[in-house]
């Protein structure tokens, strides 16, 4: 079973890296490749519970790969790690098939609780470069996070998301309208308004006061 999830990953990138020439070059050179058949062994010691010997295996792997994968996280099959360099990902995190994850990328938690603190990537996910996907919720099928985004919240499928937070642009390959911002109420307005005046009237007043002083001083 694992040397069937170390093939599903060469042909991945074989599939999705125009770099990528053969699959010995695959198998010997990439390092997404490399941190990924590390993890497969390390997590299966992590289901034997035998913890110590699956966390010395990933740290092992960090050190040569400079990729960090938890070996309780569940990975899917046919996953390609692009480049690769300061990924992250937790202990309770679940990567769906065929997805895509490029350098920087932290599939992290918010919070010191036990329990599920990592979010849950569906199938053919695309996660850019520095994304950062915070928190115990689903991102559905299909979905685009964009470069640098910051992910707080679940999306549906087939989703492309941006921005710090990440919001939806679109849906089924479909722009999104842009959120309006909201309006402001008259009554707001209003009340600005009047204390404006009030500001103005006790502003003349001190003015008038320091007048009053400044001549008294003179005589």
């Amino acid at each position: 079973m694992i040397l069937k999830d170390i093939w599903l990953d060469v042909k991945a990138v074989q599939e999705r890296d125009p770099a990528a020439r053969n699959a010995l070059e695959v198998l010997l050179l990439y390092q997404g490749v490399h941190a990924l058949i590390w993890h497969r062994f390390a997590h299966w010691f992590y289901k034997h519970r035998l913890f110590f010997f699956a966390r010395l295996i990933s740290q092992i792997a960090r050190f040569f790969t400079l990729i960090e994968i938890h070996p309780g996280a569940q990975l899917g099959h046919g996953i390609l790690i692009d480049h690769g360099c300061g990924v992250v990902i937790g202990e309770t995190t679940v990567v769906g098939d065929n997805c895509t994850i490029y350098q920087g990328v932290t599939l992290g938690g918010v919070g010191t609780q036990k329990g599920k603190r990592h979010p849950t990537l569906g199938n053919n996910v695309t996660v850019g470069a520095g994304a950062k996907i915070l928190g115990s919720f689903e991102v559905g099928d299909n979905c685009t996070i964009a470069a640098n985004a910051v992910l707080l919240k679940p999306l549906e499928n087939n989703v492309t998301a941006v921005g710090i937070p990440a919001r939806p642009v679109k849906k089924d390959g479909v722009r999104l309208p842009a959120e309006k911002p909201a309006a402001v109420p008259l009554e707001t307005y209003c009340r600005m308004e009047e204390r404006v005046k009030e500001l103005e009237a006790q502003l003349a007043v001190l003015k008038a006061q320091v007048e009053k002083q400044t001549e008294k001083s003179e005589e």
